[in-house]
């Protein structure tokens, strides 16, 4: 392994060692000496002196050369600059599950209706066991409205006719029935007169085929004890005494801000056809 050579150190030997050379060169011209009482030249005593003084710097140079270095490596790093990092805290969301709606069993066979009452027109069948999303209720819960799990085209059974596997009947919102419109029959004509809180709502029969006939069917929204109820009402006379004119009484009290009204439908067995009708309030 080679090892550096203090340089400086060299040249300032060096330097020592030439100043004797010089002086004695110098004076020799000036002096004569005596060597072994013979009279030596002073171009002979200059070699003399020279190689004797060469003989000592090489020997000085030789030690220095072979004097152990010791080398300390210096770690040079690889980027001046050491970039700053700022670790990025990512926060995982919390998801809260929306819950579904109620699920229920279909305790028996049952006929799954357009509206909410049994009078309503007939829809479908479920089976008995038949797993069903509940998607509304009428207002005092008596009825529900379901649907296949994840379907779309809901149907009304009594809430006697099922069993709540999820939820409540009182977690349900309360919807109002879509009902199926006819155009084979004209609608019937009705006329309200209200005296006090009784409302008396009258038509006039509606021709309708033996096989379609299903009566009349009066929704109506009337505030009764303080509260702006939804009241379907089926009127069904027998297919012979379908004629005339018809009414019914419909009570409808004070202490609602919302408008009383209803619809007169004729019912045939492919939907409805009606118009609606409105009174003054109390």
């Amino acid at each position: 392994m080679m090892h550096s050579f203090p340089f400086r150190k060299f040249c300032q030997l060096f330097t020592v060692a030439l100043l004797p050379v010089s002086i004695v060169s110098a004076c020799a011209f000036s002096f004569p000496r005596f060597v072994g009482g013979t009279n030596v030249p002073p171009a002979r005593m200059t070699q003399e002196v020279t190689r004797l003084i060469t003989q000592e710097v090489t020997r000085e140079v030789t030690r220095l050369v072979i004097l152990p270095v010791t080398v300390t490596p210096t770690e040079t790093p690889l980027y001046t600059n050491t970039p700053s990092v700022t670790p990025t805290i990512t926060t995982t969301p919390t998801i809260t599950p929306t819950p579904g709606p109620p699920l229920v069993t279909i305790l028996e066979h049952t006929d799954c209706l357009y509206g909410p009452a049994a009078f309503f027109l007939y829809k479908t069948s479920l089976p008995a066991t038949v797993l069903m999303e509940v998607v509304g209720r009428n207002p005092d819960g008596s009825w529900i409205d379901v649907e296949a799990v994840h379907g779309w085209d809901p149907c009304w059974i009594s809430t006697r006719q099922a069993s709540f596997n999820t939820g409540s009947v009182e977690a349900v919102p309360v919807v109002y029935p879509s009902l199926p419109r006819s155009y084979w029959y004209k609608p019937p004509n009705p006329v309200a007169h209200r005296d006090g809180t009784e409302v008396t709502v009258s038509w006039k029969a509606v021709w309708v085929a033996r096989d379609d006939y299903r009566g009349y069917l009066i929704v109506a929204w009337v505030c009764q004890g303080g509260a702006h109820v939804f009241l379907p009402i089926n009127i069904a006379p027998a297919y012979a005494e379908n004629t005339g004119t018809f009414s019914i009484a419909i009570k409808d009290e004070p202490g609602c801000s919302e408008v009383p009204r209803a619809y007169i439908y004729t019912a045939e067995k492919r939907g409805y056809s009606g118009e609606m009708i409105f009174w003054p309030a109390y």
